[in-house]
């Protein structure tokens, strides 16, 4: 809707008093008050009521627009040259996108001189499904296409669907995350951005490698972008695939393996997936998983290009809404913080929406509902937020359109039982370390010699207070290598020690021991301190109760070192600590999302 006659509808609201409670418009010593906002803070939604009949959350108010069938457009991306292979060699690289604008009396789309009242923003879902293990571009998606369509076009946004290269209609090569990819990300970008009908203002959202596009676009320096909303995105591959040298069994062959094939269909555009990152995939995968590490040291930028969350940093020029499942195993939470803390710091506007559902949207009860016990089943179904499209709609109105307060720059993070909190940034700003010695510490099965099929099990003292561990903990641990190896791979589970629900876990390469991505090469025998990181978390242990390590070679979906698969011996030495991230938080701090009952380990909803 356009900004001028939304500012009308609203004031004829006011005056009929039509939706008392949510809009106020009063009187006092001769003096007008501001309207007070449309959509209730988050702590104060409890008792609105939304639409649930369908897969997804719906806005509390429908827009007034109508909309068509899709426009099929075809984007030049004259980036690509001969360099890049593909369709630099044989000409035309393009993007194709599908896009969804409102129909607005007195404006036409069409039209080369357009005025500003008809000027609209595009709302963009960038990624490799369309046509390929999904509806074609053209076709609302299931996915979320369907969601911002039926959502906000009515509310006067225009949405796009868009395939990136070598995917859908789409042609060039699946370049998987790299700079080709950026570019084709970028053509769209500036299109949607710079067309007569556009207000010049582009938002970037999706879930998985469709949230990760948003942060590949800011990267890529867009005039146009002016937010992003990652969804379960990532800030790099390399990040997300290996954690401290340690691999996701996934990681060595995600480009030609996995993604790549999506350009192969059998007929004459197959030529143009010989492409520089296609080919740079068949190497780049097995040797960063010989090494551990992104190759830099060999010359190779393949992982280093695939990396965004520093240029975006440095070259992006909008806001940031992260949202993230606390639970997704996919696509792990350490793509979303530290994150938000260094968007913070460098300037940005930042939103968090952390819950502890999998690699899912905030609104879609049927991935919720199958939530298993220590995976998120204990916060179901305090998972479900049924204002998340109101929510998104704020943000929209706000730093797409430049209507209504600003939306408040806040974390919104859920605990294991299911508790909503707000924080000021993620991990909070009070967080307090509580370091217990693992000589305080007992085994109760197995033995310090880890083996590929043994587990050894730590008991730590029992709490005598309620302890609520957020953020990514830590576990240093002293660690010796065979004298056959020269690296050594370890996994720790944390659980509950009453139930054995799953808290958390980490893993590490050794050569990686002193964290982060540079790793050595050990000698054979080597003891290290292996200072491990676990992955987000936030959980809370009951008063009495206690956790659990459970050390083992390896876990989820990591696989072993290359370089050893021999024991490792862990000594709890006065060297062993392991550090607890904590706040202090009660069930006053805790907020009740709408169409929910109180939650029952609560008395109070404040």
């Amino acid at each position: 809707m356009h900004q001028g006659l939304r500012a009308i509808l609203l004031g004829l609201i006011f005056i009929l008093g039509s939706l008392s409670g949510c809009l106020r418009w009063t009187e006092q010593d001769n003096e007008i008050e501001e309207p007070s906002h449309w959509l209730p803070r988050v702590e104060d939604r409890a008792n609105m009521i939304y639409e649930d009949t369908d897969v997804f959350s719906r806005v509390s108010e429908n827009g007034s627009y109508e909309y068509g069938e899709a426009l099929s457009v075809f984007v030049p991306v004259p980036e690509i040259d001969a360099s890049d292979g593909g369709a630099g060699v044989t000409g035309g690289a393009e993007v194709h996108l599908g896009l969804w604008l409102p129909v607005i009396d007195g404006c036409d789309w069409s039209s080369s001189d357009i005025s500003e009242d008809c000027q609209v923003p595009v709302i963009a879902e960038i990624g490799p499904y369309y046509n390929d293990g999904d509806v074609d571009a053209l076709t609302p998606a299931d996915r979320l296409g369907r969601f911002l369509i039926e959502n906000f076009v009515p509310h006067g946004f225009g949405v796009a669907q868009v395939s990136v290269f070598g995917t859908g209609e789409s042609n060039h090569c699946m370049d998987l995350m790299g700079h080709d990819e950026q570019a084709g990300i970028k053509a769209a970008v500036d299109w949607l951005g710079s067309q007569p009908w556009s207000n010049g203002k582009v938002g970037a959202i999706g879930k998985s490698y469709d949230g990760s596009t948003p942060w590949n676009a800011a990267a890529s320096g867009s005039e146009y972008l002016a937010t992003i909303v990652p969804m379960s995105g990532l800030i790099g591959v390399h990040d997300l695939m290996w954690r401290n040298g340690s691999m996701e069994a996934r990681g060595a062959i995600m480009h030609n393996g996995v993604y790549g094939s999506f350009g192969l269909d059998g007929d004459s555009g197959d030529i143009e997936n010989a492409c520089e990152g296609y080919v740079e995939g068949y190497y780049a995968g097995p040797a960063a998983y010989m090494t551990g590490d992104n190759l830099a040291w060999l010359g190779s930028d393949y992982w280093e290009e695939r990396h965004f969350l520093t240029d975006a940093l440095e070259v992006y020029n909008g806001s940031i809404y992260i949202i993230h499942g606390m639970q997704d195993w996919n696509v792990d939470p350490h793509m979303a913080f530290p994150a938000h803390q260094m968007s913070i710091d460098a300037g940005f506007d930042v939103k968090g929406l952390y819950g502890q559902w999998a690699h899912d949207y905030p609104d879609r009860e049927s991935g919720h509902s199958g939530l298993s016990s220590g995976r998120g089943g204990e916060a179901y179904p305090y998972t479900l937020r049924w204002d998340w499209a109101d929510d998104l709609l704020e943000w929209f109105d706000y730093y797409l359109r430049d209507i209504g307060p600003q939306p408040r720059l806040i974390a919104e993070i859920q605990d294991n039982m299911g508790g909503w909190r707000v924080e000021s940034t993620y991990p909070p700003a009070d967080t307090e370390w509580m370091l217990i010695g693992m000589d305080q510490c007992e085994v109760l099965s197995g033995g310090s010699t880890i083996t590929s099929s043994s587990t050894t099990t730590i008991e730590c003292p029992m709490f005598e207070n309620e302890t609520r561990i957020v953020g990514t903990p830590t576990f240093h641990v002293t660690a010796q290598i065979s004298l056959l190896a020269t690296s050594g791979h370890l996994f720790v589970e944390m659980v509950r020690a009453s139930d054995g629900i799953h808290l958390g876990h980490a893993v590490m390469d050794l050569r990686f021991h002193a964290g982060g991505k540079d790793g050595e090469t050990l000698s054979p025998g080597s003891t290290v301190l292996a200072k491990m990181e676990f992955f987000g978390m936030d959980v809370v242990v009951p008063a009495g109760d206690g956790i659990h390590l459970l050390v083992s070679q390896t876990g989820e979906d990591y696989i072993p070192s290359p370089v050893s698969t021999q024991a490792v011996t862990i000594s709890l030495d006065g060297d062993s600590i392991l550090g607890l991230s904590t706040v202090d938080r009660t069930c006053d701090d805790l907020f009740l999302p709408p169409m929910h009952e109180m939650y029952p380990s609560c008395n109070s909803t404040e």
